[in-house]
Protein backbone atom coordinates (compact mmCIF):
# COMPACT_ATOMS: atom_id res chain seq x y z
CA UNK A 1 0.00 0.00 0.00
CA UNK A 2 1.21 3.47 -0.83
CA UNK A 3 0.09 7.41 -0.42
CA UNK A 4 -0.40 10.24 -2.56
CA UNK A 5 0.13 13.70 -1.29
CA UNK A 6 -0.95 16.57 -3.51
CA UNK A 7 0.50 20.61 -2.83
CA UNK A 8 -0.82 23.65 -3.97
CA UNK A 9 1.50 26.62 -4.93
CA UNK A 10 1.31 30.18 -6.13
CA UNK A 11 -2.16 32.03 -6.18
CA UNK A 12 -5.48 30.37 -6.30
CA UNK A 13 -7.77 30.31 -9.33
CA UNK A 14 -11.40 29.42 -9.38
CA UNK A 15 -10.16 26.01 -11.02
CA UNK A 16 -7.36 25.03 -8.19
CA UNK A 17 -9.84 22.97 -6.52
CA UNK A 18 -11.53 21.33 -9.35
CA UNK A 19 -7.39 19.96 -10.53
CA UNK A 20 -7.65 18.63 -6.46
CA UNK A 21 -11.01 16.83 -7.21
CA UNK A 22 -9.94 15.10 -10.29
CA UNK A 23 -6.27 14.20 -8.77
CA UNK A 24 -8.75 12.89 -5.47
CA UNK A 25 -10.85 11.16 -7.47
CA UNK A 26 -8.36 9.28 -9.85
CA UNK A 27 -6.27 8.02 -6.94
CA UNK A 28 -9.67 6.53 -5.30
CA UNK A 29 -9.67 3.89 -8.07
CA UNK A 30 -6.57 2.38 -7.62
CA UNK A 31 -6.35 -0.01 -4.56
CA UNK A 32 -3.16 0.04 -3.57
CA UNK A 33 -3.05 4.03 -3.09
CA UNK A 34 -4.36 3.84 0.58
CA UNK A 35 -4.52 7.74 1.56
CA UNK A 36 -4.68 10.61 -0.61
CA UNK A 37 -3.58 13.49 2.07
CA UNK A 38 -3.21 17.54 1.00
CA UNK A 39 -0.26 19.66 2.33
CA UNK A 40 -2.69 22.39 4.63
CA UNK A 41 -0.84 25.39 3.44
CA UNK A 42 1.07 24.19 0.43
CA UNK A 43 4.62 23.68 0.48
CA UNK A 44 4.84 25.45 3.99
CA UNK A 45 2.79 22.28 5.47
CA UNK A 46 4.37 20.11 3.56
CA UNK A 47 7.33 21.01 5.47
CA UNK A 48 5.59 20.40 9.31
CA UNK A 49 3.77 17.42 7.81
CA UNK A 50 0.33 19.08 8.36
CA UNK A 51 -1.64 17.12 5.96
CA UNK A 52 -5.44 16.41 5.58
CA UNK A 53 -6.55 13.04 4.54
CA UNK A 54 -9.02 12.77 1.88
CA UNK A 55 -10.57 9.13 2.45
CA UNK A 56 -11.80 10.44 5.60
CA UNK A 57 -13.62 13.34 4.14
CA UNK A 58 -17.21 13.29 2.75
CA UNK A 59 -18.47 12.53 -0.42
CA UNK A 60 -20.63 15.76 -0.02
CA UNK A 61 -17.18 17.87 0.73
CA UNK A 62 -15.39 16.59 -1.92
CA UNK A 63 -18.30 17.46 -4.70
CA UNK A 64 -18.23 20.74 -3.43
CA UNK A 65 -14.45 21.46 -4.56
CA UNK A 66 -15.65 21.79 -8.46
CA UNK A 67 -17.91 24.61 -7.18
CA UNK A 68 -15.29 26.07 -4.69
CA UNK A 69 -13.16 29.35 -5.81
CA UNK A 70 -9.48 29.77 -4.23
CA UNK A 71 -7.72 26.30 -2.43
CA UNK A 72 -9.54 24.63 -0.21
CA UNK A 73 -6.47 23.09 1.29
CA UNK A 74 -4.47 26.52 1.37
CA UNK A 75 -1.16 27.66 -0.90
CA UNK A 76 1.86 29.32 0.05
CA UNK A 77 5.07 30.80 -1.84
CA UNK A 78 7.68 29.37 0.24
CA UNK A 79 11.31 29.58 -0.38
CA UNK A 80 12.49 26.32 -1.23
CA UNK A 81 16.43 25.41 -1.07
CA UNK A 82 18.25 21.93 -1.21
CA UNK A 83 18.23 21.74 2.61
CA UNK A 84 14.37 21.98 2.11
CA UNK A 85 14.10 19.13 -1.17
CA UNK A 86 16.29 17.03 1.16
CA UNK A 87 13.59 17.27 4.19
CA UNK A 88 10.80 16.91 2.25
CA UNK A 89 12.09 13.34 0.93
CA UNK A 90 12.59 12.39 4.38
CA UNK A 91 9.15 13.37 4.98
CA UNK A 92 7.41 11.12 2.01
CA UNK A 93 9.71 8.07 2.92
CA UNK A 94 8.05 8.70 6.85
CA UNK A 95 4.57 8.95 5.52
CA UNK A 96 4.85 5.95 2.77
CA UNK A 97 4.49 8.77 0.50
CA UNK A 98 4.96 7.49 -3.09
CA UNK A 99 3.40 9.86 -5.35
CA UNK A 100 3.17 13.87 -5.24
CA UNK A 101 1.60 15.94 -7.05
CA UNK A 102 2.41 19.23 -7.42
CA UNK A 103 -0.40 22.20 -8.84
CA UNK A 104 0.41 25.42 -9.41
CA UNK A 105 2.53 28.05 -11.68
CA UNK A 106 5.79 29.05 -12.18
CA UNK A 107 7.47 28.93 -9.13
CA UNK A 108 5.47 25.65 -8.29
CA UNK A 109 6.62 23.88 -11.51
CA UNK A 110 10.26 24.87 -10.68
CA UNK A 111 9.73 23.68 -6.89
CA UNK A 112 8.61 20.49 -8.83
CA UNK A 113 11.06 19.64 -10.93
CA UNK A 114 13.53 19.87 -8.34
CA UNK A 115 11.96 17.79 -5.85
CA UNK A 116 11.30 15.07 -8.83
CA UNK A 117 15.32 14.68 -9.17
CA UNK A 118 15.88 14.30 -5.47
CA UNK A 119 13.57 12.04 -4.82
CA UNK A 120 13.87 10.24 -8.14
CA UNK A 121 16.76 7.64 -6.29
CA UNK A 122 14.10 6.76 -3.49
CA UNK A 123 11.59 5.55 -6.27
CA UNK A 124 9.36 8.35 -5.44
CA UNK A 125 7.21 9.80 -8.50
CA UNK A 126 6.83 13.41 -8.86
CA UNK A 127 4.15 14.96 -11.15
CA UNK A 128 2.78 18.60 -12.12
CA UNK A 129 -0.48 20.09 -12.89
CA UNK A 130 -0.21 23.24 -14.58
CA UNK A 131 -2.08 26.26 -12.90
CA UNK A 132 -2.24 30.04 -13.41
CA UNK A 133 -4.51 33.23 -14.50
CA UNK A 134 -1.96 34.85 -16.08
CA UNK A 135 -1.68 31.73 -19.10
CA UNK A 136 2.22 31.88 -18.84
CA UNK A 137 3.56 28.35 -18.38
CA UNK A 138 5.32 27.41 -21.12
CA UNK A 139 4.48 23.55 -23.41
CA UNK A 140 1.36 23.90 -22.63
CA UNK A 141 -1.41 25.72 -25.16
CA UNK A 142 -3.41 26.97 -22.33
CA UNK A 143 -3.19 26.92 -18.34
CA UNK A 144 -6.53 25.79 -16.09
CA UNK A 145 -7.36 29.28 -14.21
CA UNK A 146 -6.34 31.10 -17.52
CA UNK A 147 -10.61 30.76 -19.23
CA UNK A 148 -12.03 31.76 -16.16
CA UNK A 149 -10.03 34.63 -15.77
CA UNK A 150 -10.52 35.57 -19.39
CA UNK A 151 -14.63 35.04 -19.04
CA UNK A 152 -14.61 37.15 -15.80
CA UNK A 153 -12.35 39.86 -18.07
CA UNK A 154 -14.74 39.45 -21.03
CA UNK A 155 -17.94 39.81 -19.09
CA UNK A 156 -16.62 42.35 -16.74
CA UNK A 157 -15.51 44.52 -19.29
CA UNK A 158 -18.57 44.33 -21.31
CA UNK A 159 -20.92 45.33 -18.35
CA UNK A 160 -18.38 48.43 -17.79
CA UNK A 161 -19.03 49.24 -21.77
CA UNK A 162 -22.33 49.66 -21.32
CA UNK A 163 -22.39 51.31 -18.35
CA UNK A 164 -19.90 54.05 -20.17
CA UNK A 165 -22.29 54.07 -23.29
CA UNK A 166 -25.21 54.75 -21.34
CA UNK A 167 -23.41 58.27 -19.80
CA UNK A 168 -20.65 59.16 -22.28
CA UNK A 169 -18.66 61.60 -21.02
CA UNK A 170 -15.39 59.81 -19.32
CA UNK A 171 -12.33 57.42 -19.92
CA UNK A 172 -12.82 54.63 -17.68
CA UNK A 173 -9.27 53.03 -17.18
CA UNK A 174 -10.04 48.85 -15.73
CA UNK A 175 -6.48 47.20 -15.06
CA UNK A 176 -5.90 43.88 -15.18
CA UNK A 177 -3.12 41.43 -13.94
CA UNK A 178 -0.65 40.05 -15.06
CA UNK A 179 2.65 41.51 -14.69
CA UNK A 180 4.88 40.73 -17.59
CA UNK A 181 2.67 38.80 -19.94
CA UNK A 182 -0.82 40.40 -21.46
CA UNK A 183 -2.80 37.00 -21.47
CA UNK A 184 -5.45 38.15 -19.13
CA UNK A 185 -5.38 41.74 -20.71
CA UNK A 186 -6.06 40.31 -23.44
CA UNK A 187 -9.14 38.78 -23.25
CA UNK A 188 -11.23 42.17 -22.97
CA UNK A 189 -11.19 41.61 -26.20
CA UNK A 190 -14.13 38.98 -26.45
CA UNK A 191 -16.30 41.39 -24.60
CA UNK A 192 -17.09 42.97 -28.14
CA UNK A 193 -20.00 42.41 -30.28
CA UNK A 194 -20.33 45.32 -32.53
CA UNK A 195 -17.00 47.10 -33.34
CA UNK A 196 -17.45 50.09 -31.24
CA UNK A 197 -18.45 48.17 -28.15
CA UNK A 198 -15.73 48.16 -25.17
CA UNK A 199 -12.89 47.51 -24.74
CA UNK A 200 -11.86 50.36 -27.10
CA UNK A 201 -8.13 50.42 -26.56
CA UNK A 202 -5.95 47.29 -25.12
CA UNK A 203 -2.41 48.02 -23.72
CA UNK A 204 -0.17 44.89 -22.92
CA UNK A 205 2.76 44.32 -21.24
CA UNK A 206 4.61 43.23 -24.37
CA UNK A 207 3.82 46.52 -26.55
CA UNK A 208 6.05 49.65 -24.79
CA UNK A 209 3.79 52.22 -23.45
CA UNK A 210 4.07 55.48 -25.38
CA UNK A 211 2.59 58.55 -23.00
CA UNK A 212 1.70 60.72 -25.94
CA UNK A 213 0.42 58.53 -28.17
CA UNK A 214 -1.74 56.66 -25.50
CA UNK A 215 -3.51 60.38 -24.96
CA UNK A 216 -3.40 61.11 -28.38
CA UNK A 217 -5.58 57.83 -29.20
CA UNK A 218 -7.60 58.67 -26.21
CA UNK A 219 -8.77 62.10 -26.69
CA UNK A 220 -9.56 60.75 -30.63
CA UNK A 221 -11.68 57.89 -29.12
CA UNK A 222 -13.41 60.67 -26.85
CA UNK A 223 -14.48 62.81 -29.53
CA UNK A 224 -15.63 60.18 -31.24
CA UNK A 225 -17.62 57.93 -29.00
CA UNK A 226 -17.82 60.06 -25.66
CA UNK A 227 -17.23 57.64 -23.55
CA UNK A 228 -14.36 55.26 -24.01
CA UNK A 229 -12.79 52.19 -22.05
CA UNK A 230 -9.52 51.08 -21.84
CA UNK A 231 -8.02 48.06 -20.93
CA UNK A 232 -4.54 47.91 -19.31
CA UNK A 233 -2.11 45.57 -17.96
CA UNK A 234 -0.98 46.31 -14.26
CA UNK A 235 2.82 45.94 -16.19
CA UNK A 236 3.52 48.69 -18.50
CA UNK A 237 6.72 49.27 -19.31
CA UNK A 238 7.96 52.48 -21.45
CA UNK A 239 10.35 51.55 -24.31
CA UNK A 240 13.84 51.33 -21.78
CA UNK A 241 11.82 48.81 -19.98
CA UNK A 242 11.02 51.19 -17.05
CA UNK A 243 7.42 50.49 -15.37
CA UNK A 244 5.27 53.23 -15.76
CA UNK A 245 4.45 53.76 -11.83
CA UNK A 246 7.69 53.23 -9.56
CA UNK A 247 8.26 50.41 -7.39
CA UNK A 248 6.97 51.37 -3.82
CA UNK A 249 7.47 48.64 -1.34
CA UNK A 250 10.80 45.39 -2.22
CA UNK A 251 10.61 41.89 -0.75
CA UNK A 252 13.26 39.56 -1.38
CA UNK A 253 11.11 37.49 -3.83
CA UNK A 254 8.65 40.41 -5.30
CA UNK A 255 8.37 44.40 -6.27
CA UNK A 256 4.93 45.93 -5.74
CA UNK A 257 4.34 49.16 -7.89
CA UNK A 258 1.53 51.76 -7.45
CA UNK A 259 -1.86 51.43 -9.68
CA UNK A 260 -0.91 51.82 -13.24
CA UNK A 261 -4.71 52.57 -13.76
CA UNK A 262 -4.63 55.46 -11.37
CA UNK A 263 -1.50 56.31 -13.00
CA UNK A 264 -3.29 56.40 -16.02
CA UNK A 265 -6.83 58.07 -15.56
CA UNK A 266 -4.36 60.72 -14.11
CA UNK A 267 -2.98 61.28 -17.04
CA UNK A 268 -6.42 61.51 -19.03
CA UNK A 269 -7.86 63.96 -16.78
CA UNK A 270 -4.31 66.42 -16.29
CA UNK A 271 -3.32 66.82 -19.40
CA UNK A 272 -6.67 65.93 -21.43
CA UNK A 273 -9.19 67.61 -19.16
CA UNK A 274 -11.42 64.43 -19.58
CA UNK A 275 -13.26 62.83 -17.18
CA UNK A 276 -11.65 59.71 -15.70
CA UNK A 277 -11.89 56.65 -13.43
CA UNK A 278 -9.69 53.53 -12.70
CA UNK A 279 -10.95 50.15 -11.97
CA UNK A 280 -8.61 47.28 -10.54
CA UNK A 281 -10.36 43.80 -10.41
CA UNK A 282 -7.76 42.15 -8.61
CA UNK A 283 -8.08 39.11 -6.76
CA UNK A 284 -12.22 39.64 -7.03
CA UNK A 285 -11.75 38.13 -10.75
CA UNK A 286 -9.67 35.42 -9.94
CA UNK A 287 -11.95 34.38 -7.30
CA UNK A 288 -15.27 35.02 -9.08
CA UNK A 289 -16.75 31.18 -9.05
CA UNK A 290 -19.96 32.70 -10.57
CA UNK A 291 -18.14 33.10 -13.86
CA UNK A 292 -15.97 30.02 -13.47
CA UNK A 293 -16.04 28.61 -17.01
CA UNK A 294 -17.12 25.50 -17.29
CA UNK A 295 -14.55 24.87 -19.88
CA UNK A 296 -11.75 25.17 -17.50
CA UNK A 297 -13.11 23.80 -14.82
CA UNK A 298 -13.86 20.53 -16.99
CA UNK A 299 -10.24 20.85 -18.06
CA UNK A 300 -8.57 21.26 -14.68
CA UNK A 301 -10.90 18.17 -13.24
CA UNK A 302 -8.85 16.08 -15.70
CA UNK A 303 -5.48 17.61 -15.42
CA UNK A 304 -5.69 16.22 -11.54
CA UNK A 305 -6.77 13.12 -13.45
CA UNK A 306 -3.89 12.59 -15.88
CA UNK A 307 -1.49 13.78 -13.40
CA UNK A 308 -2.19 11.00 -10.89
CA UNK A 309 -2.94 8.37 -13.54
CA UNK A 310 1.03 9.20 -14.83
CA UNK A 311 2.59 9.02 -11.64
CA UNK A 312 0.85 5.65 -11.06
CA UNK A 313 2.26 4.80 -14.38
CA UNK A 314 5.45 5.36 -13.52
CA UNK A 315 6.56 9.10 -14.69
CA UNK A 316 8.23 11.40 -13.46
CA UNK A 317 9.71 14.81 -13.94
CA UNK A 318 6.79 15.79 -15.97
CA UNK A 319 3.77 17.98 -16.25
CA UNK A 320 0.49 17.58 -17.65
CA UNK A 321 0.06 20.06 -20.52
CA UNK A 322 -2.50 20.46 -23.32
CA UNK A 323 -2.23 20.62 -26.71
CA UNK A 324 -4.80 21.82 -28.93
CA UNK A 325 -5.82 20.34 -31.91
CA UNK A 326 -8.81 22.04 -33.32
CA UNK A 327 -10.67 25.55 -32.54
CA UNK A 328 -14.29 24.73 -34.00
CA UNK A 329 -15.09 22.30 -33.33
CA UNK A 330 -12.90 23.13 -29.88
CA UNK A 331 -10.96 19.88 -29.00
CA UNK A 332 -7.18 19.09 -27.53
CA UNK A 333 -5.70 16.38 -25.43
CA UNK A 334 -3.73 15.91 -22.75
CA UNK A 335 -0.27 15.01 -23.08
CA UNK A 336 2.95 15.03 -20.78
CA UNK A 337 6.07 17.34 -21.33
CA UNK A 338 9.45 17.58 -19.43
CA UNK A 339 9.27 19.34 -16.37
CA UNK A 340 12.61 20.86 -16.85
CA UNK A 341 11.29 22.87 -20.53
CA UNK A 342 8.62 24.21 -17.93
CA UNK A 343 10.52 25.16 -14.98
CA UNK A 344 10.30 29.09 -14.98
CA UNK A 345 10.04 29.67 -18.91
CA UNK A 346 7.44 32.40 -18.81
CA UNK A 347 5.22 32.30 -22.32
CA UNK A 348 4.62 35.56 -23.56
CA UNK A 349 1.55 36.80 -26.14
CA UNK A 350 3.30 35.70 -29.20
CA UNK A 351 3.51 38.40 -32.07
CA UNK A 352 0.61 37.19 -34.55
CA UNK A 353 -1.81 37.65 -31.60
CA UNK A 354 -0.69 41.02 -30.70
CA UNK A 355 -1.92 44.47 -33.06
CA UNK A 356 0.36 47.17 -31.32
CA UNK A 357 -0.52 49.89 -34.14
CA UNK A 358 -4.72 49.88 -32.75
CA UNK A 359 -3.83 49.49 -29.13
CA UNK A 360 -5.68 45.83 -29.85
CA UNK A 361 -5.46 42.11 -30.38
CA UNK A 362 -5.94 40.15 -33.67
CA UNK A 363 -8.84 37.95 -34.55
CA UNK A 364 -5.90 34.86 -34.11
CA UNK A 365 -5.93 35.76 -30.37
CA UNK A 366 -9.92 35.93 -30.62
CA UNK A 367 -9.98 32.48 -32.19
CA UNK A 368 -7.74 31.50 -29.83
CA UNK A 369 -9.45 32.75 -26.33
CA UNK A 370 -13.14 31.96 -27.64
CA UNK A 371 -13.43 28.39 -26.37
CA UNK A 372 -11.68 28.58 -23.41
CA UNK A 373 -14.24 31.24 -22.14
CA UNK A 374 -17.23 28.29 -22.13
CA UNK A 375 -20.74 29.83 -22.79
CA UNK A 376 -21.03 33.12 -24.79
CA UNK A 377 -21.26 36.01 -22.64
CA UNK A 378 -24.60 37.92 -22.06
CA UNK A 379 -25.91 40.04 -25.28
CA UNK A 380 -27.45 43.73 -24.03
CA UNK A 381 -30.35 45.56 -25.34
CA UNK A 382 -29.19 49.26 -26.74
CA UNK A 383 -30.44 51.65 -29.08
CA UNK A 384 -28.62 54.29 -30.46
CA UNK A 385 -28.76 57.85 -30.00
CA UNK A 386 -29.27 60.10 -32.70
CA UNK A 387 -27.17 63.19 -31.04
CA UNK A 388 -24.52 63.37 -28.77
CA UNK A 389 -26.31 65.31 -26.16
CA UNK A 390 -25.56 63.31 -23.28
CA UNK A 391 -21.82 64.10 -23.77
CA UNK A 392 -22.48 67.31 -22.32
CA UNK A 393 -23.91 66.21 -18.96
Amino acid sequence: MSNILIVHGGGPTTVLNSSLYGAIKEAQKHEHIQSVYGALGGTAGFLVEDFVDFTKESHEKIELLKSTPGTAIGTSRTPLYEKEYNQMVQILLKNDIKYVIFNGGNGTMDACGNLAKVAKEHDIKVIGIPKTIDNDLAMTDHSPGYGSMARYMATSVAEAGQDVKSMPIHVSIIEAMGRNVGWITAAAALARKEKTDAPHMILLPEVPFDEDKFLDKVKKLHDELGGVVVVASEGLKYENGEPIVKPIFKTERATYFGDVGTHLAELVIKKLGIKARSEKPGIIGRSSISLQSSVDREEAINAGREAVKAAIEGQTGKMVACERESNSPYTIKPILVPIEKVMMHEKSMPKEYIDAENYDVTQEFVEYCKPLIGDEIPEFAYFQRSSDASRKI
